[in-house]
């Protein structure tokens, strides 16, 4: 789960390991600019023994000065043996596998699936329209000699018969060319399976659909589009078994499908014995690339969640004419990555997106698509359309438990710039509420730029905007155009004590016409108080200088683990001069882990991101935020590049915040009245 890691033990070897010292100076100089400021360097020991001139960087000429000094004391030495090599962590896989979140994108997910033919295990011919109208397609890969696929065919058969009568059809597919007939006619007399089964001798259904394993699934939706791929669930692996599964990835995602919705998640691996398909051929079939085959896809996908009628885009990306009449504009954004919202780095070749949320564009997605917008546009065969999205008209979380609302309408002018507007909501429950779901809903979406939804326990004191011990103790809730919810897995909840007051600090960027706004906050509850507690912390640097004229400016804040946590996410808030962040950690043995690496931040997008696996450290492991500022005339949003810019709360003041949500896995929730808080984390 980790981006990347430097052991600090290596910049401390001598002798003829100066050489290193350079490398590592290469590693850690991320920015490519030759320098080496305290920031990058972190903790590690050696920064001041190089920064001879004391101005806090230390250039790539110092790195080589003392690494030719080491070299020399090498060759003076005595000893001409060679060093004994330092030993390395060597990190070994581990014998259990389950089925890891994958990007859906990636993995074909959204795209139509050609209207294949194969001939079932009676002789009968067919093809994947024959399942038509049905209101879902499960493709389920199977096989009579893999264990793990045995242990499933059980399990396929409950869901199966669970939803036949709900207009979902299966079709098995067996990829074993060794497998018997017999065999095969057994396994479907024990086991009860209804759908018909083809014996995939040729693996002609396998590469079509680029299967993995024996236990894979596909889910295709009326249109044929894929909206699932993956496993069943995660009571069986590589390497161990359940009694009962956790998650229920098939059942789930049909379950969407039948209610109009996307399936979450959308794509994971599916562990199984490995199908050996080297000639792949991708899913979405090697025709012309149209809208209604493909872009109309990649649209739904990525882009009329917020472009559609009544959504927070500035314009409708719906239908085809939308489409064409905005590809100027669709085309540039695409181009330059900055649309769809997404600023973390691109995981590393080979590796999976690390990010439940990553909205980033697949790169064939892209490519497709900025061929298309570049093109005559074909419109091609309305029949190859997708089935049209469809968005809750009321709350996206379903009606609420509670809603607690700003107490009076806030004006927000036609024209300029607003401050920040923080307002209070006075609670009325006589109890703790453990709360499972929350949606943020302002009422004029097209002024609202992002709200920070914070809670405060009865008794305590208000406090001022851009408090910084408030803002360490994190937030309950957050909105930002295109993420204005969130639902929490099972077992998981946040608490509002009871009696508590309820802030809303508002961020409105006029429009061009005046109106108001009453943002409210919806609630669903946890039925009990949960396995576990979720909190939020704030890395805060509050005696942040930002020099005039400085185009490059890192900050650092850290804080140390007081117990074992498991990280649930980053989100990094910074002002108009922001333009880089990262988070890492230090291990308590001195390993140095980037956990998230954010290249060019926009303060426009107060992105979350989640991790698709939650990662989880030791006590005593170091937080580390860095960010960038660009506080020159180069930066267009800067407010004034002539002045030293200090903590505040407007946006012309800064911030270096970066929150981490978590949850102490060792830690229960408390079920009493009282606030059962997580151990504060020590600052430095």
């Amino acid at each position: 789960m980790v981006v990347g890691a430097v052991p600090a033990s290596r910049a401390a070897e001598t002798g003829n390991r100066g050489g290193r010292l350079e490398a590592l100076f290469t590693e850690l100089d991320r920015d490519g600019d030759g320098q080496l400021t305290r920031a990058e360097a972190g903790t590690l020991p050696w920064f001041d023994r190089l920064d001879r001139d004391g101005d806090g960087i230390v250039t790539r000429g110092e790195a080589r000065a003392i690494a030719a000094a080491l070299a020399r004391a090498s060759a003076l030495s005595a000893d001409d043996s060679p060093p004994a090599p330092t030993p390395e962590k060597v990190e070994l896989p581990s014998p259990r596998v389950g089925p890891h979140l994958l990007k859906p994108a990636d993995v074909g997910v959204g795209k139509l699936v050609p209207d294949l033919t194969f001939t079932d295990l009676e002789g009968k011919a067919g093809r994947l329209s024959d399942f038509s109208p049905a209101k879902a397609l499960v493709i389920a890969f199977t096989s009579t000699s893999c264990p793990l696929t045995k242990k499933y065919t059980p399990s396929l058969a409950r869901i199966e018969k669970e939803f036949a009568a709900r207009g979902v059809h299966f079709l098995f597919v067996n990829p074993i060319a060794t497998d018997t007939s017999d065999e095969m006619q057994a396994a479907i007399r024990e086991s009860g399976l209804l759908g018909r089964y083809v014996h995939d001798t040729q693996s002609a259904l396998a590469r079509a659909l680029d299967a993995r394993t024996t236990t894979e699934i596909f889910v295709l939706d009326a249109a044929r589009t894929l909206v699932f791929r993956g496993a069943v669930d995660d009571q069986y692996g590589l390497g161990y078994s359940l009694d009962a599964p956790r998650a229920t990835y098939l059942r789930d995602a049909v379950g969407a499908v039948l209610a109009g919705q996307v399936p979450s998640p959308a794509a994971t691996e599916a562990p199984g014995c490995a199908l050996d398909l080297p000639s792949v051929q991708p899913v979405a079939a090697a025709t012309p690339v149209t809208y209604y085959n493909q872009i109309a896809r990649i649209v739904q996908n990525n882009c009329v969640e917020c472009h559609r009628p009544g959504g927070v885009g500035p314009f409708s990306l719906a239908t085809y004419e939308d489409v064409r009449s905005h590809a100027g504009m669709m085309r540039k954004q695409v181009a330059r990555d900055a649309m769809p919202p997404w600023f973390a780095a691109a995981p590393a070749a080979g590796e999976t997106s690390h990010w439940k949320n990553d909205r980033s564009l697949a790169p064939a997605d892209k490519a497709d698509l900025l061929a298309w917008l570049a093109s005559e546009k074909s419109a091609g065969n309305p029949a190859d359309a997708p089935l049209p999205r469809v968005f809750p008209a009321g709350w996206a979380i379903g009606q609420p438990d509670a809603v607690l609302q700003l107490p009076r309408p806030v004006a927000i002018k036609a024209e300029g710039v607003m401050p920040y507007q923080t307002l209070r909501v006075e609670t009325t429950f006589a109890e703790d509420r453990w709360v499972q779901a929350y949606e943020v809903q302002p009422t004029a979406r097209d002024v609202v730029h992002h709200v920070i939804v914070k809670v405060h326990p009865k008794g305590a004191k208000p406090v001022e905007d851009g408090d910084v011990a408030s803002e360490r103790e994190g937030f309950f809730a957050a909105y930002v155009p295109g993420n204005s919810h969130a639902t929490f897995a099972p077992g998981f909840a946040k608490k509002i004590p009871a009696g508590a007051t309820v802030s809303f600090q508002m961020h409105y960027t006029p429009s061009g016409r005046a109106t108001t706004d009453q943002t409210r906050l919806g609630l669903i509850f946890a039925p009990a108080p949960p396995r576990h507690a979720i909190h939020v912390a704030g890395l805060a640097n509050p005696r942040l200088r930002i020099p005039p004229g400085e185009a490059r400016h890192p900050e650092t804040a850290t804080l140390t683990l007081p117990a074992t946590v498991t990280l649930l996410s980053f989100t990094p808030h910074m002002h108009l001069r922001g333009t880089a962040a990262r988070y890492e950690a230090v291990l308590p043995d001195g390993t140095r882990q980037l956990l998230l690496d954010i290249p060019r931040y926009d303060f426009n997008w107060q992105l979350t991101y989640q991790f698709a696996e939650p990662p989880s450290f030791p006590r005593g492991t170091r937080l580390v935020y860095t960010a960038w500022y660009d506080n020159s005339t180069g930066n267009p949003a800067n407010p004034d590049p002539t002045k030293l810019v200090r903590w505040g709360p407007q946006t012309y003041d800064e911030m270096m915040l970066g929150y981490v949500e978590y949850y102490l896995p060792g830690q229960k929730s408390s079920p009493s009245s009282r606030t059962t808080a997580a151990p504060a984390p020590s600052d430095e």
